[in-house]
């Protein structure tokens, strides 16, 4: 049987092609109708807050009938959200637009819980950098794509792209994704228990977003809860920057004596992107997972994310910024796939649809309150202070990280 993994990273990518094309565009097309960064900031923490109360939703409904189906219908809402925003005549029209969006966003999530279903624990990591890969390309292209088009031929442009490609990746789920049975109780097949090296693992129960009481569960295991608190802090941190980074750059950095705009915006995203490709591939690899170990890459990562951010808050010219996003993409790029990884790991099989779910609703807390902050900081001219918050949280999360790392080095080991 041909390997999973190829089509659901053609999907992934070509959908963070599309996502990817709105980063460095859509402060400036908010502003262009008049939004202040406060909204902007707001702008983001809508689409965020709708893909909090929907996720779940989705989540239960592609443990019951399946991944393939409802991931194509997240990527058909995606596509009426993007030609909304296309043809936006006002702010209002931008808003419902990451309204639709958000209320259908379930692509990510999804895609993760395909391949925690198709991949056995200790292949986690490396398969989990199929998404960071994707994200990497998507960073690489997509930024500096939108850029070019927004810079020459209007706004508009970049996200007719972005939902033409849409349209690609629900072909490519459609004609290319092989489908995996669901198991709605979340129950393995006793053919799949016998069979060790067999793919196939059930999604498990989601959980509801008001379901406190099962939320805390997960919390109350010791190495769990702080995986899951480094995880939160961590997409708290990159939810802050990247929502305020196009609109602080604006205000702090100039190329030939004119302040930067959607194309320089891409061109740093665009460097950020080709970084990530290079760590992202040596995870693929598991180099890295093999010479140091998921636990001390998570450490590694969170101490350069947060020297990454801090530098960024002090430069005011553009090799400092490349520095900076040198240092902090290592971070971000390793941070994810070994936290998911370690995360997974501490639960059975019948429960990584639940945690998967509950790592989704963590980073879009993240997302919701992060976007908020950074826009309300930008807006008062706190630039500096803007990208330090983001190292302190990273600080918190590495401090947490630090306090736990013997008995979660005992778990890694015992697996």
């Amino acid at each position: 049987m041909r390997s999973p993994l190829l089509p659901i990273f053609l999907v992934v990518l070509v959908d963070v092609l599309g996502l990817t094309i709105l980063l460095p565009l859509l402060p400036f097309y908010a502003e262009h109708f008049g939004a202040s960064p406060t909204v902007v900031g707001l702008l983001v923490s809508t689409y965020a807050l709708c893909q909090l109360v929907a996720g779940p939703v989705l989540g239960q409904i592609s443990d019951q009938v399946g991944r393939k189906p409802v991931l194509a219908v997240s990527q058909i809402g995606t596509l009426a959200g993007f030609l909304v925003l296309a043809f936006a005549p006002n702010l209002f029209f931008v808003f419902l637009a990451r309204v639709i969006d958000g209320l259908t966003a379930g692509n990510l999530s999804i895609a993760q819980a395909y391949i925690a279903d198709v991949t056995a624990p200790k292949e986690r990591a490396r398969a989990f950098a199929v998404i960071g890969i994707a994200f990497g390309i998507g960073f690489l292209v997509g930024p500096g794509a939108s850029g070019y088009l927004s810079t020459h031929y209007g706004y508009h442009v970049p996200i007719l792209c972005a939902a033409a490609l849409s349209l690609l990746s629900i072909l490519g789920t459609v004609f290319l994704l092989p489908a995996v049975p669901p198991h709605p109780e979340g129950l393995m097949p006793a053919t799949a228990v016998q069979e060790l090296e067999a793919p196939v693992a059930p999604g498990g129960k989601r959980l509801r977003l008001f379901d406190w009481g099962t939320y805390l569960q997960y919390f109350r295991r010791p190495v769990l809860s702080g995986l899951l608190a480094e995880f939160f802090l961590f997409a708290f941190a990159f939810a802050t920057f990247t929502a305020g980074f196009a609109l602080f750059a604006e205000r702090r950095f100039t190329w030939h004596g004119v302040p930067f705009g959607p194309k320089e915006v891409g061109y740093v995203f665009m460097y950020s992107g080709l970084l990530g490709i290079l760590v992202q591939g040596a995870m693929r690899q598991g180099v890295l997972v093999r010479r140091l170990g998921e636990t001390r890459l998570v450490t590694l990562g969170l101490l350069s994310g947060a020297a990454g951010y801090a530098l960024l808050g002090f430069s005011f010219g553009i090799a400092s910024l490349l520095l900076a996003a040198t240092i902090a993409s290592f971070g971000t790029g390793v941070l994810r796939p070994a936290l998911t990884s370690l995360i997974t790991q501490q639960v059975s099989r019948s429960e990584q649809g639940v945690v998967l779910g509950l790592n989704q609703s963590l980073l879009s807390v993240a997302q919701i309150v992060g976007p908020a902050m950074a826009g309300a900081l930008i807006d008062r001219g706190y630039l500096t202070s803007w990208a330090l918050s983001s190292a302190l949280v990273l600080g918190i999360a590495l401090l947490l990280n630090l306090r736990s790392r013997g008995r979660r080095a005992e778990v890694s080991e015992a697996a």
